[in-house]
């Protein structure tokens, strides 16, 4: 069986210091490369958040607040600090994360008007990303997922990997939750051994 490790926005804004960091982000870089390391994957692929400037997901294009929540496009769209604008140091990769390894990288969050938390596609489900053709094309067939942040991209990136077909495990120890409020990541931790995730470690 055919695999991949899936690295979601190991990127400096969500890293120690950065414009959305996620508590203790930096310590799950460690993990990855090790995971590399030890393990022959078929495919390893990075997924970077590359939003343009004026994306609509900011508060700051909104005249909101952080934090703050709004309807865009029908959907729910909590309101984040400016984060990953395309051709920024805080859209890079991680200077710690070892990429020699990487096969391919899959930029989402590139649509002004929408959102994009998984690697697969959007928040409102019009746009792929081609992470599904990518996989698919190279018959993978199961998925190691770990990344940033658990409680957002990371889930959905999961929760898309088995809506697609995919046997989908989740490394706890290389994922950490933004936890805008205290339970979050603690709830998709849950939501996702419900749809059928494995958690590992």
């Amino acid at each position: 069986m055919k695999k991949a490790l899936i690295i979601v926005d190991v990127q400096n804004d969500f890293c120690d210091g950065g414009a959305l960091a996620v508590p203790g982000a930096n310590e799950v870089i460690p993990y990855i490369n090790l995971l590399m390391e030890e393990n022959e994957y078929d495919q390893i692929v990075l997924t970077q958040d590359w939003h343009p400037a004026d994306h609509k997901s900011f508060a700051s294009n909104n005249g909101r607040n952080v934090g703050e929540s709004i309807i865009l496009n029908g959907v729910p769209q909590f309101m984040w600090p400016d984060h990953c604008i395309q051709g920024t140091f805080g859209a890079e990769f991680h200077k710690d994360l070892n990429r020699d390894k990487v096969t391919h990288i899959i930029q989402k969050g590139k649509n002004t008007e929408i959102d994009s938390y998984s690697g697969f596609q959007d928040n409102n489900h019009f746009m792929k990303t081609g992470l599904d053709d990518f996989l698919k094309y190279h018959e993978i067939q199961l998925l190691e997922v770990v990344g940033l942040a658990m409680d957002y991209c990371v889930k959905f990136t999961c929760t898309d990997a088995v809506a697609n077909g995919y046997i989908t495990c989740l490394h706890f120890n290389g994922t950490k939750a933004v936890n805008v409020k205290p339970e979050n990541g603690r709830d998709a931790i849950y939501d996702m051994i419900q749809k059928g995730i494995t958690v590992l470690g």
